[in-house]
């Protein structure tokens, strides 16, 4: 390949189509700090191709879920600025839009401005070249953050510079960093000013708060064009400046495209590939371009960085701090192509991650961006791609100082920094097994104790391997154990991995149930569905085949599964468009069909995957989707975070050459390598026959040759052999697993019986005989018979019915009935469990929360989200949590198991402090759809507790407030503080319980 950024083209993904695609069509270096690109009017995370109109030139960018970074957005103007500055657009069009690897134009219609961007590591310039005569302007909009501004400020230094600071939420809008900027000219301004919202003041030099900014204005009457150069910093204005000295000491910004250019040119040459179509090569190399966007780097050019403990440290000589760490996304496909390629920097990665946790007491940051830790996701998954980055052959990793932490916070849970923790209420998954279904596991869309087993068990499979790279055999032993945890969320009547209540309660009904309309996922899954998450256990995926029933009940699973690639979250198949599946397809590498892989992965390529500017199946997750096809179409894919399996497919070009960071070189040869060719026929590795559907290990740092005979006809018989499958690591698997038919809650009044099946199906090795043993936590509540014995001898599943008889006066409430399993030699099985439902006589539920540094709930449960932080006090003789400044509000969630969406009659009463002015009122979703509030309750600074009721008739309760929460108590006025909030529901498929003590 001559010249591969040729063939790399940034619109791509920059439209959405199926799913939030957002990828930027600006600047930036390899790894870059700085990514210099354009904003217009709509865009979530900067940029959108249908929008017509730039809002700026904004300095940071990310292709993510939610709307942050965006900082300091620049734009050229003529005439007046107008009294609203701060949202002034230029209209554009794509015909006048250019964008490569290290450069960025457009012509601004309004104004006729051409610009002209460029950037290094930690530096922008750009070109600003305004009609002749005209009334040029330059607006910096400091205060105007895509996630919104904290606080701001802007400073005219001189008559050719200005510098100041943005302090924004943080990602997805929590916490919040700050960013330093400085900016010189070429030349001097002739005026300059100021805005504050549309406050704007002419001659002003500074300007503080959200919605502030500078204008600037030049002659142009001799010269048309002027150049600015922007510095960014985390650490000072002083730093930005002394990156822009280092970095672009000159003006010429084609000079900076060009080294720019160069730089992607040497990095795009480490992966060359030859023998496909046009359009192909685009893909691929444009998916290659985004893979080394992120993670970015941190340290200024001196090494100081500000670090997770707000001080500021220095890097070691000759090694980068590294942020926007995307974990969930990228451990699985992302990290180990950078890792194999650059394993030096890998390393610095890695230690970055290493040098968070110790800046923050020891916790393992999850999804760090600057210097905070993002929270966003189900998962600890900095442990996984830590441990990707040292399976792939990162250099220099010091894994010694992060298992420690690692195993700290895979055993107690703590909130940390602005709220956080590592893995909330992982003391209760140590102790069972798996994570409760339970508001602690509430995520961004819902409840996911399933989603959270399954994560946290690869997790734990990583600290195994970690541990035994630096032959720590005890603790690789404690945590390998751990990765089978997945055996405990299994529930063999449905053949589905499913979330588990406190009890030990799968949900009642079938395993994949579709979502109520307007939510995001499955009860019990992090934006997805249990379809979807069934095959996230590559740590063990021959165990799960035989959990499943074997491969004869696998594949047509698998067949149906993939029968659309592309499906969102809410249907029963592929989501090509997130992470949960990436390496999916390949379980077909571990039931004897590679053929299917193949052909799945080729759909996967050339379906999903186009040069169009929304030619990107979903969200990029900064570089996450863009790895994996890079992945695919090479023939490969990481199979088992924390190891360096590659499971394989067919390559989709006929010839690639990776020269690996290890010096070493991997090559690929497919003469007959087509779009319609993706059956592999045979294969040889360094010129021997081979017959397996996973490399060896070494591969991926030692390198080799590959020689693959492809058809358009799937060969059948090649590595189909149990041998020939990629490797599942089976120890600790149990060697049945026992269940309780009907599982979840089961009303069931005083006086009545249920009929229900104790059962249990093989697993690994010989259960033979397995006794059970069932029983109540309450006298009137009976089974019969409640033990005995199921022979798993000669059969892979037995099954004994039983009957649940509850007694007339049988109290209300949950009364669960647990079935305990074990082998004839005493091994603990998983067992099932069903939580048998009194329900109360008035039709009602009740719930409540009496809240302070530890909340007492009853059926409902403060989330703490956004703009709903508070802090716990004590004052007037109680406990209770007060609104912070930024967080008016105080959400809750009731229990979706008593009230799980509908239309309802609610009363909510609080108890509140009546301190200061202002009001209390209740915020929540009506069931026209309405977002509705109550009639406020005036504080009359009494300083005395008091108590608040408000009444509404047409609740939905759907879980449509941040968090996944029903409805929000919003202050205004001075700070608010509330002890307790007890709520009572009448109406739609309320489940009638008392969860509230005092309402027995």
């Amino acid at each position: 390949m001559s010249d591969p950024t040729d063939y790399v083209n940034p619109m791509i993904g920059t439209k959405k189509g199926v799913d939030w695609e957002n990828t930027f069509p600006g600047v930036t270096a390899p790894f870059g700090m700085m990514q210099f690109s354009p904003d217009t009017q709509s865009g979530p995370t900067g940029y959108s191709y249908t929008d017509d109109a730039i809002k700026g030139f904004s300095l940071d960018h990310f292709s993510g879920g939610c709307s942050s970074f965006g900082d300091i957005p620049i734009l050229p103007v003529t005439g007046a600025v107008g009294d609203n500055p701060a949202g002034r657009t230029e209209h554009f069009s794509h015909n006048d839009e250019h964008s490569a690897p290290g450069s960025y134009s457009v012509a601004l219609t309004d104004s006729n401005v051409q610009v002209d961007l460029g950037a290094t590591t930690r530096t922008g310039i750009a070109s600003f070249r305004y009609p002749s005569g005209s009334q040029a302007q330059v607006l910096v909009k400091s205060g105007t953050s895509l996630g919104g501004d904290l606080t701001a400020d802007v400073q005219v230094v001189n008559d050719h510079e200005l510098a100041g600071t943005t302090t924004p939420h943080g990602l997805c809008n929590n916490s919040k960093y700050t960013m330093y900027f400085d900016i010189t000219f070429n030349r001097p301004f002739t005026a300059h000013g100021t805005w504050q919202g549309t406050a704007v003041t002419p001659g002003s030099s500074s300007a503080t708060g959200p919605g502030s900014g500078a204008y600037l204005t030049f002659d142009t009457s001799t010269d048309s064009t002027v150049t600015a150069k922007v510095g960014m910093s985390y650490v000072s204005t002083t730093g930005a400046a002394k990156n822009m000295a280092a970095e672009i000491p000159g003006w010429n910004v084609k000079h900076v495209q060009a080294d720019t250019r160069a730089a992607w040119r040497t990095l795009l040459r480490k992966v060359d590939v030859g023998g496909a179509s046009t359009d192909e090569l685009t893909t691929f190399y444009t998916s290659l371009y985004r893979s080394f966007q992120s993670p970015s780097v941190f340290n200024d050019v001196d090494g100081r960085y500000i670090g997770f403990d707000n001080v500021i440290h220095r890097v070691p000589a000759g090694h980068t701090q590294y942020a926007t760490f995307s974990d969930w996304d990228i451990y699985r496909s992302l990290a180990p192509l950078q890792t194999m390629l650059y394993p030096q920097r890998a390393g610095d990665m890695a230690n970055s991650l290493l040098r968070d946790a110790q800046q923050q007491g020891g916790w393992w940051p999850k999804w760090p961006s600057q210097n905070m830790t993002g929270n966003v996701m189900n998962g600890d998954n900095g442990v996984p791609l830590f441990a990707q980055y040292v399976a792939f052959g990162a250099r220099g990793v010091n894994v010694a100082d992060a298992l420690p932490i690692m195993e700290k916070g895979a055993t107690q849970s703590q909130k940390v920094g602005w709220g956080w923790t590592e893995r909330p209420g992982v003391e209760d998954y140590v102790r069972l097994g798996y994570a409760p279904n339970n508001a602690t596991s509430q995520g961004d869309h819902g409840l996911q104790g399933a989603s959270e087993t399954l994560e946290w068990s690869i997790d734990d499979f990583a600290i195994s391997q970690l541990a035994g790279a630096i032959g720590d055999r005890t603790t690789a032993a404690t945590y390998a154990k751990r990765g089978q945890n997945w055996q405990n969320i299994f529930d063999p009547s449905t053949g589905y991995l499913r979330p588990r209540d406190d009890n030990g309660a799968f949900p009642a009904g079938p395993g994949f149930q579709t979502p109520p309309a307007g939510t995001f996922g499955q009860d019990g899954y992090d934006e997805g569905n249990a379809a979807q998450y069934n095959w996230l256990v590559p740590q063990d995926i021959a165990g799960l085949v035989a959990a499943m029933g074997g491969k004869d009940k696998v594949i047509p699973r698998l067949d149906d599964f993939f029968s659309q690639l592309n499906a969102g979250g809410n249907a029963p198949y592929d989501w090509a468009g997130n992470e949960i599946d990436t390496a999916a397809p390949w379980v077909y590498d571990y039931v004897g069909q590679p053929w299917k892989t193949q052909e799945v992965a080729r759909r996967f390529e050339t379906q999903l995957f186009t040069t169009a500017p929304d030619g990107l199946p979903g969200n990029d997750d900064n570089g996450a989707l863009s790895s994996e096809y890079v992945w695919a179409a090479l023939g490969m894919m990481p199979a088992t975070p924390g190891t360096p399996t590659l499971a394989l497919n067919s390559p989709l070009v006929k010839r690639a050459v990776i020269s690996l960071g290890t010096g070493r070189t991997i090559t690929i040869n497919a003469p007959q390598a087509a779009d319609n060719a993706p059956y592999v026929t045979g294969m040889q590795l360094n010129g021997r026959s081979y017959g397996s559907t996973a490399l060896p290990a070494s591969f991926a740092t030692r390198g080799g040759a590959l020689d693959i005979s492809l058809s358009t006809s799937p060969d059948t018989h090649w590595a189909t052999s149990d041998k020939a499958a990629p490797p599942s690591y089976r120890t600790d698997e149990v060697p049945a697993i026992g269940y309780l038919t009907p599982t979840g809650t089961q009303v069931t009044p005083g006086g009545t019986s249920l009929p229900a099946t104790v059962g249990a199906s093989s697993l690994a090795g010989h259960a033979g005989t397995v006794r059970w043993t069932a029983g109540s936590d309450i006298a009137g509540v009976s089974v019969t018979p409640s033990s005995g014995t199921l022979d798993l001898t000669h059969a892979t599943t037995a099954d004994v019915p039983v009957t649940i008889a509850v007694a007339q006066g049988t109290p209300s409430g949950y009364h669960p009935v647990k079935v305990s399993f074990r082998t004839a030699d005493g091994k603990a099985l998983p067992g099932g469990a069903v939580v048998v439902t009194v329900p109360a006589a008035d039709g009602a539920a009740t719930a409540c929360d009496t809240l302070g540094t530890t909340d007492t709930e009853c059926g409902m449960r403060l989330r703490d989200n956004g703009d709903g932080h508070t802090t716990p006090v004590t004052i007037g003789g109680r406990s209770g949590r007060s609104t912070t400044d930024g967080s008016p509000f105080e959400y809750f969630d009731v229990d979706n198991t008593i009230v799980p969406g509908g239309q309802y009659q609610a009363t909510v009463t609080i108890d509140y402090y009546d301190h200061g002015t202002g009001s209390w009122s209740m915020q929540y979703d009506s069931t026209n759809g309405a977002y509705k509030q109550s009639p406020s309750v005036a504080k009359t600074g009494t300083d005395t507790w008091k108590t608040a009721t408000f009444t509404v008739d047409d609740a939905a309760f759907h879980n449509g407030e941040n968090a996944g929460t029903d409805f929000r108590l919003a202050n205004s006025g001075d700070t608010g503080t509330i002890g307790r909030v007890h709520v009572t529901v009448t109406g739609d498929n309320v489940l009638a319980l008392h969860l509230c003590p005092d309402d027995n």
